[in-house]
């Protein structure tokens, strides 16, 4: 019913910045919050940041300073600017969008690969 696609991601050198998409489509009637996990290797999926449909926003401790969540509800559209990235960055990013249908149902993206190495 509701499909997430993300793009952005790729390899970057410490220090770099890459900027994740994901764009919602398919019968939505109303979209809550929209957030970013990551997974690195052999770790828990972690929540990076967050955002509610008014604009309030959260990050992870990790992140804050470097790292902006952002959304166009026109657009259907969350993104996600890293700056300064580090190494330990590196994992797979995944949206996750809170959507009311049909039904209120949590989706998740694809992931995208997000490496930072020199």
């Amino acid at each position: 019913q509701v499909q997430l696609v993300e793009s952005g991601g790729g390899s970057v050198q410490p220090g770099g910045s890459l900027r994740l998409s994901c764009a919602a489509s398919g019968i939505i009637f109303s979209i809550y919050s929209m957030s970013w996990y990551r997974q690195a290797p052999g770790k828990q999926r972690e929540l990076v940041a967050a955002i509610t449909r008014s604009g309030s926003s959260n990050y992870a401790d990790s992140v804050k300073g470097r790292f902006t969540i952002s959304r166009d509800n026109a657009k259907k559209t969350v993104y996600l600017q890293m700056n300064s990235l580090i190494p330990e960055d590196t994992a797979v990013y995944y949206c996750n969008v809170d959507v009311l249908g049909y039904d209120r149902t949590s989706y998740w993206g694809q992931g995208t690969q997000v490496t930072v190495s020199s």
